[in-house]
């Protein structure tokens, strides 16, 4: 199979049933740029019906071409499909991608019990979504996860959340636009936020449970990441962090300077970090960051002080020179 093949099995893979894909670009319209391009007619229709072909094969109906975009749909299961699939993966676990390379293989569609059933599980409009108990929840897809306990989730965060704004009334205002949630579980926080103003990554840790289809199928977005190593994205890119339980997680993995070393580079000056755990672990985490010029404080739980679990509440400072007092080009 071409490398083309593997990548667009890929996308199938990750593409809701129901789902559009949408191609800009070469050799979409290559009736008119194919001279531009320096490539031949043959070698530019050639490369758009393999393309059409193989889109037909993984169940993908073409929906829609004009100038340099075309739009195909997945269908919603197999039971619509007209053509018989390509090679079938074997894997039990679709979902087992971490450090893994792509295979040849088409990643089957969920069994339905007919045709207009949507496979997976069919999703409520967002907002509505965001609350709705998520299909692979409701199916006991998840280890440990019911409807109930998910519903109480939901409110344990709400009522997380609410005490952080009064912490910090800026929370859910634009002054917070970049938020990450370094220990997602059900991106509980992130619904919970409930502010237009603001977008969450949900971050899904590599140790953890993996509940990243629960985050997609509540209509945020997420991704999977192992804390002992660097995370890809440019410096001072999140304006509020926040780690549940995280340096509980990673405390016999990896150093814990290590993790707030890469949450500093990715944090922009005046951002906050706001930080759930053990006060064992926080202790240790309080006596770090005071060496990195955080601003730092420790607060009870919400429910009191005979709680132990506590939460550390940081600011980035600006870097101030000792030598003439003059604020840093940190920015």
């Amino acid at each position: 199979m071409n490398t083309a093949g593997m990548y667009l099995m890929e996308v199938d893979r990750v593409l809701r049933p129901g789902g559009y894909w949408v191609l800009s670009g070469p050799p979409i319209n290559w009736k008119t740029y194919y001279q531009t391009w320096k490539r031949s007619k043959e070698d530019v229709k050639a490369e758009q019906r393999n393309i059409e072909e193989l889109a037909e094969s993984l169940c993908w109906e073409k929906k829609y071409e004009k100038g340099d975009i075309a739009i195909w749909r997945k269908k919603i299961n197999a039971k619509s499909c007209l053509r018989k699939s390509p090679n079938l993966c074997d894997s039990d676990n679709a979902d087992d991608v971490w450090y893994k390379k792509m295979e040849g293989c088409q990643t089957p569609f969920p069994e339905v019990s007919s045709k207009s059933e949507v496979a997976g599980g069919e999703l409520k409009k967002f907002p509505a979504r965001l609350y709705a108990v998520p299909p692979r929840i409701a199916k006991g897809i998840v280890p440990d996860v019911t409807a109930e306990s998910y519903e109480e989730d939901n409110k344990l965060w709400k009522k997380h959340v609410n005490a952080y704004k009064r912490m910090n009334k800026l929370i859910g205002t634009t002054r917070y636009r970049n938020v990450m949630d370094m220990n997602a579980e059900l991106g509980g926080f992130a619904a919970a936020l409930e502010s237009p103003k603001s977008w969450v990554m949900n971050v899904v840790p590599t140790s953890a449970k993996n509940t990243l289809g629960v985050i997609y199928e509540r209509g945020l977005i997420g991704i999977y990441h192992d804390w002992c190593e660097g995370f890809s994205t440019y410096p001072r890119t999140y304006d509020l962090i926040h780690a549940n339980g995280l340096f509980s997680m990673y405390q016999d993995s990896c150093n814990l300077e290590d993790i707030l070393i890469e949450m500093d580079r990715i944090l922009r000056p005046e951002g906050v970090v706001i930080i759930r755990d053990e006060v064992d672990v926080l202790n240790k985490v309080k006596k770090i960051v005071g060496g990195m010029r955080w601003e730092a404080k420790m607060v009870d739980h919400e429910d009191g002080p005979l709680v132990p679990e506590k939460i550390l509440v940081a600011v980035k400072e600006y870097w101030v020179s000792s030598s003439n007092n003059s604020t840093s080009s940190e920015e």
